[in-house]
């Protein structure tokens, strides 16, 4: 019987997909994340339903959608009892075919140190939780540093949050996971099969590279901002300025130029191309252990970054720069590359893993497997839903709709408007374009909010003719699990 293939799931914090040379950025060279796709599929439409770290790392474990597993902000967390309502994370599932599990780095779990079906843990936490003793604070400790504050850094208010890190790069965050995923390549990778995820705390803000990757970014040389289109989205704008006060960031960008946006930018580009350097040391290790002809690679990201883009800074919203995220499959044994324009979520990730690693797809997921990777697929992604708790969204691909808490709404046709610069519920013609995706958003919102309760489901067809219900005494059964029936 041939050997499963090892898998490995490479995931940075917060990077769009246009500061990747493979997805058009001239600006920068990622010869080493570039070079996954050279055997596999590139996905030029890959999106994040729930752009907001812990909902989409929530939805990525269950399969689930953010209304379905409850997780819709970064102050929520997945239920502790997902084992008592028939719910596996794909780790666990994983585990269970023999595979040995790896969580390098960033995983944003509540609490930070619980496993949650991985068998390895080497924990370096989102940059702004200083107060993790994860393995990385050790590290430091040992070799006198600390976790720093992006504050405790020269021209961290006037720059908006572009400093230039204190912490020398062989003890910076992404190096430290870098090394720790090569560490077990080179310790465990030909034992069993493997299955590693590596989240990668970098690009997200603060940004802070180091010098000597910084030195090779200009701020003249960065793109343009996407414009702010005035009276679209004010709530929003204001909501992103308080939002980022607060003690995590502490940045105000109530003024916010767009050399604040260009300066910014080259210091996000500096971050992508040092995670650049240890996705090739992550190859290489994988090349010393003559494990490449074995080991399916995918890399993608939780959401991405608005950088300046309709004057927001982080993400959170349904805009191109907070939703579209790199999503690249390598395969062994496949020779050359294709590009696949089909709409992907990256939740679609979860049963993609699953079925490389010779599990069965359970029905309940949201989760499909990606297409043009020789997976059957009993349903295509025609449309995505995007969820977090400030806000709703219908895209097809075309046409997006985006309601938000604020109240306001945004209707806009992406094959005319890539930009989002024409809000069209300003045009009156476009009602009835409106009226129809308003009413498939709504009817996707009412089947998740019914499935996230299958637990208090007394049943699911009928109670009226068993007995046992009707005699005294009789208790329902809590949690319901999914197997009694399908969400």
């Amino acid at each position: 019987m041939a050997k499963k293939p090892n898998i490995i799931f490479i995931m940075p914090d917060q990077l769009r997909a246009d500061f990747l040379s493979c997805y058009g950025a001239t600006f920068i060279d990622t010869p080493h994340i570039d070079s996954i796709a050279d055997s596999g599929v590139r996905y030029q439409n890959a999106y994040s339903a729930s752009p907001v770290c812990v909902p989409a790392r929530a939805s990525l474990l269950t399969g689930l959608n953010a209304i379905k597993n409850g997780v819709t902000d970064n102050g929520q967390w997945l239920r502790p009892d997902l084992a008592a309502c028939g719910i596996q994370t794909w780790p666990e599932m994983l585990s269970e075919q023999g595979y040995y599990t790896a969580a390098i780095g960033k995983m944003h779990f509540y609490p930070w140190d619980i496993n949650l079906g991985f068998q390895y843990r080497v924990a370096a936490e989102d940059k702004r939780w200083l107060y993790v003793r994860d393995e990385y604070y050790h590290f430091l400790k040992a070799h006198g540093y600390r976790k720093l504050h992006g504050n405790e850094h020269p021209g961290y208010h006037e720059n908006r949050g572009a400093i230039v890190n204190k912490i020398p790069w062989e003890y910076s965050v992404d190096h430290f996971v870098g090394e720790g995923a090569c560490r077990f390549i080179r310790n465990y990778g030909d034992e069993t099969p493997f299955a590693m995820m590596v989240g990668f705390p970098g690009p997200h803000c603060p940004y802070d590279p180091n010098l000597e990757f910084l030195e090779d970014f200009d701020p003249a040389d960065m793109p343009d901002s996407i414009p702010e289109v005035e009276g679209d989205a004010p709530g929003i704008r204001r909501q992103n300025i308080e939002g980022n006060r607060g003690e995590w960031n502490g940045v105000n960008y109530t003024e916010f130029t767009e050399a604040h946006k260009k300066k910014i930018r080259a210091h996000y580009a500096a971050l992508v191309k040092q995670i650049d350097y240890e996705v090739g040391q992550i190859l290489d290790a994988l090349r010393e252990k003559k494990l490449m002809d074995n080991t399916i690679i995918v890399f993608s990201s939780d959401h991405g970054d608005y950088l300046g883009d309709h004057n927001l800074i982080g993400k959170g919203t349904f805009f191109e720069s907070s939703i579209k995220v790199p999503l690249l499959v390598h395969l062994p044994g496949v020779e050359g590359s294709k590009t696949c324009g089909d709409l992907v979520e990256l939740g679609d990730v979860t049963s993609t893993l699953l079925h490389f690693g010779g599990c069965e797809i359970p029905g309940h997921m949201d989760s499909i497997p990606l297409p043009e990777l020789g997976i059957r697929r009993e349903t295509h992604r025609e449309h995505i839903i995007g969820l977090v708790s400030g806000g709703w969204m219908f895209y097809d691909g075309q046409w997006k709709l985006c309601k938000y808490a604020t109240g306001e709404i945004l209707l806009f046709d992406l094959s005319k408007d890539p930009d989002e610069q024409q809000n069209l519920m300003k045009d009156s013609r476009h009602w009835a374009d409106y009226v129809k995706l308003d009413a498939k958003l709504s009817q996707e919102i009412m089947k998740s909010v019914s499935s996230s309760h299958y637990e208090k489901r007394v049943y699911t067809k009928t109670l009226s003719s068993d007995p046992a219900f009707g005699k005294e005494g009789w208790r329902r059964p809590y949690p319901k699990r999914l197997e009694d029936g399908q969400i």
